[in-house]
């Protein structure tokens, strides 16, 4: 199943090399992730602290539990905001909408 992450990074009550020191923990995660085929892809938005990524995992428990295990949610979860959307691939959309006109 796919979903899409939109991860929001605060960091109050330490300096941006703290931060950088536990993204760069981060990142290495993704990094391996993506290259395990669980993470699609990644974005950083520029200008911000925000991470854009595509995950493909089995289940809804899988990925809570992926998300408590992130390093930067270990070291700073509180200072992690999380948005995630289940994804529907538009392929299956557009066969069930071709289905349903047949049938009308």
């Amino acid at each position: 199943m796919l979903y899409h992450l939109d991860f929001h990074v605060e960091y109050p009550n330490m300096t941006q090399g703290e931060l950088f020191n536990i993204w760069s923990e981060e990142a290495d995660t993704a990094l391996q992730a993506k290259q395990a085929g669980v993470v699609v892809d990644l974005w950083k938005c520029v200008g911000t602290r925000r991470v854009i990524a595509i995950v493909d995992v089995p289940t809804p428990d899988t990925l809570d539990q992926i998300l408590l295990d992130l390093p930067i949610m270990k070291k700073m979860g509180q200072n992690v905001h999380v948005q995630v959307t289940p994804l529907r691939r538009y392929e299956d959309f557009a066969t069930d909408v071709k289905a349903r006109l047949s049938n009308n």
